[in-house]
């Protein structure tokens, strides 16, 4: 005989009291045991597919930059300290907001792996910027920059009232909210830790935006794009995509509707789906300024004399 359980969501998935099949009836067992997530149906495992997808395309999206940085050598030219300080800043507060919201878990994931690719590269950023000596001044205002920002995030971390207090919410099918017998036309009321968590991924979603601008203004201060990858912002593209489809195919909670839902979330889909206008006008520039040194070099070639002198 089953017993009655009790899920109590967490920052890292539910925390269980109970039976697997009276807490998740229906449920995809490898999906509650490896994610800790509770994925009933189509729409839960496309929202489980899309974000382990996610998390891939930001895996391998470094990869390109590391090797056009090895390659060239330029890069603390080609890219801007501070679209890596901002997207720092950014990936940082998405984490501490998924963690304090009590987002999805492959949200939480997909956020600790922004921070430590963020820190490798911008790693090689001063590592670069090292080796081609450019002025004391600049290096140090730029090491200040990263440790205002490392000092943020741990500081975050220390703040009073912030320990993990998992909501205890009775057992049961969690079916569409909106064919559930409860009200689901309110908006569920934030806790005290999920304003802050909102509050964090708000700041999150704007550092997201801002962090393109200056890599944007570098391009065309440059009128170039060499020592910057592509295939970096061609696949952090289709990252935020599938990342924001992951998050919008996902079953509401149990008395939790689609509006309510969609507000909680809201920081972390404007962080990912709202920086993809800006990174479609930086996938412009490649294509522009790549034209350009193509007409460049054209000329070069045709008014070299064919025997020097």
């Amino acid at each position: 005989m089953l017993t009655d359980g009790v899920l109590a969501r967490g920052a890292f998935g539910w925390t269980t009291q109970g039976n697997f099949t009276s807490l998740c009836p229906n449920g995809t067992k490898w999906v509650w045991e490896g994610l800790r997530e509770c994925a009933q149906d189509a729409r839960d495992m496309a929202s489980i597919y899309l974000g382990l997808l996610s998390i891939l395309c930001f895996m391998v999206s470094s990869l390109p930059q590391y090797y056009s940085s090895c390659k060239t050598g330029n890069m603390d030219s080609a890219l801007s300290i501070w679209f890596l300080l901002l997207w720092l800043g950014g990936d940082t507060c998405n984490l501490v907001g998924s963690f304090l919201a009590d987002q999805l878990p492959l949200q939480t994931y997909t956020a600790v792996y922004y921070v430590l690719a963020d820190l490798v590269m911008l790693a090689l950023y001063l590592y670069y910027k090292t080796r081609n000596r450019m002025a004391e001044s600049r290096r140090v205002l730029h090491l200040v920059g990263v440790v205002c920002v490392l000092g943020f995030t741990t500081s975050l971390t220390h703040l009073p009232g912030l320990e993990t207090q998992p909501e205890m919410i009775p057992s049961g099918f969690r079916g569409r909210a909106l064919l559930s017998t409860t009200d689901v036309s309110h908006i569920k009321a934030f806790t005290g830790k999920e304003i802050i968590g909102f509050s964090i991924g708000s700041v999150s979603s704007v550092l997201y935006l801002c962090s393109r601008v200056p890599q944007m203004y570098t391009n065309f201060k440059r009128k170039s794009t060499e020592g910057v990858s592509y295939f970096l912002f061609a696949l952090v593209i289709l990252g935020n995509t599938t990342y924001g489809l992951s998050v919008l195919l996902k079953n509401p909670d149990d008395g939790q509707g689609e509006r309510s839902y969609l507000v909680h979330h809201l920081p972390w889909l404007i962080g990912s789906l709202g920086t993809l206008s800006l990174d479609v006008i930086i996938s412009i520039q490649f294509i522009i300024y790549r034209k350009a040194s193509v007409v460049v070099d054209g000329d070069r070639d045709e008014t070299t004399p064919l025997i020097k002198s």
